[in-house]
């Protein structure tokens, strides 16, 4: 069993190998039972070996995985490789039992801590090691993360939790990022309700921008740029979604995308790691909330990329960090979502075809009852 100080509520764990070598996390609110038996699909048993390239006019570090080129794609309609079976081997990777969610490495890691010896170039390459891992919200074949129980989003967010401590631990991990990717618009082909979770060994470009300027703000005005932006938008109110005590859920002032939705813990937490029990609970609630909001918008799933930003884990103290959620829907149905084109793609200049306000009072206005 994991130990929590602030946990209100048990979750088990059991680390499990794959045939292959991978390993698996289970997760749960009963204890694993220890003859489970973790899968693994067939082939690929020689460990891949990703590697980084410096782009000297961008100024960051671009990944070259070219065994991702043979991963799983458009697979039979009867084919899930994220359903729970007891064969050991079955093409699938996670095993029944009970389990309310799983973690994996990913079997087409980006990166990979056993990536060695990276091509040498006239800019600067170094093996992409880090890890990759798939999170499964649950052992249902359908659904959403934002249609499960609170109590299991709630899981959700202690597994991104731990496995941000757990990876945090490591010397070539410099930033955890928990995000989704979901619905064929964005690239996705498996219905199975799932998410990723990167192990990066520097700090990624968006985030690591965002930082730069939050520790300025920091340094000059001593209390959080996200903190204030929190307070603002609280203080206008006509772009906020949805408030708990403990946390917030706004289309920000500064909104790029139609439908774009932030979800924060009020108090200016630097990570998962910080929060404490009532804030994981309001936090796991808002985004609960927010998810139902966004499906209910029309009469199918709503394709988004969610993704957690906060602080690094290179051993350093963050305050000028603020732990957030950053959803991005990125749909063309019944009304007209964006996409990205010449200005965004070319000079990543923004143009936004909505505005905040009308977004936030739109998603406002939608009844959800959570369960």
């Amino acid at each position: 069993m994991i130990a929590h100080a602030r946990a209100t509520s048990p979750m088990y764990s059991r680390r499990l190998t794959k045939p292959d070598g991978r390993k698996l996390w289970l997760y749960g609110r009963a204890p694993i039972a220890p003859d489970i038996v973790a899968p693994a699909p067939e082939g690929m048993t020689v460990p891949p070996n990703p590697h980084l390239r410096w782009h000297p006019l961008r100024g960051e570090w671009v990944t070259y995985a070219g065994h991702r080129q043979d991963r799983t794609f458009l697979p039979p309609p009867d084919y899930d490789p994220l359903a729970p079976t007891t064969d050991p081997s079955s093409p699938t990777e996670v095993p029944a039992g009970e389990w309310d969610v799983a973690v994996f490495e990913n079997r087409f890691p980006t990166l990979h801590a056993a990536a060695h010896t990276p091509p040498a170039s006239y800019v600067a390459t170094l093996p992409a090691t880090g890890q990759c891992e798939v999170v499964v919200y649950t052992q249902a074949a359908q659904g959403a993360l934002g249609a499960l129980p609170l109590w299991h989003v709630e899981m959700v967010v202690r597994v991104w939790t731990e496995r941000t401590r757990a990876l945090s631990a490591r010397n070539d991990i410099e930033y955890v990022m928990p995000f989704e990717n979901r619905g064929v618009e964005v690239g996705v082909t498996l219905p199975h309700p799932h998410g990723q979770l990167y192990g990066y060994p520097f700090v990624p470009p968006i985030p690591a921008r965002e930082l730069l300027i939050q520790r300025r703000h920091y340094e000059r005005a001593g209390r959080g740029l996200v903190e204030a932006i929190v307070r603002d938008e609280h203080r206008e109110g006509s772009r906020i979604v949805h408030t708990e005590r403990h946390a917030v859920a706004f289309v920000p002032a500064f909104a790029r995308w139609a439908y774009e939705v932030w979800v924060l813990p009020v108090r200016a937490c630097p990570s998962l790691l910080d929060l404490d029990d009532l804030e994981l609970h309001d936090f796991a609630r808002t985004l609960k909330v927010v998810l139902m909001k966004l499906d209910a918008l029309w009469d199918q799933p709503m394709p988004y990329v969610m993704a957690v930003h906060q602080a690094p884990v290179d051993g350093g103290k963050h305050p000028e960090a603020h732990l957030h959620i950053e959803i991005y829907p990125a749909l063309r149905m019944k009304k007209r979502l964006k996409y990205l084109a010449g200005s965004e793609l070319g000079a990543g200049a923004f143009t936004a075809d909505t505005s905040p306000e009308e977004k936030a009072a739109e998603l406002r206005g939608i009844e959800v009852r959570v369960e």
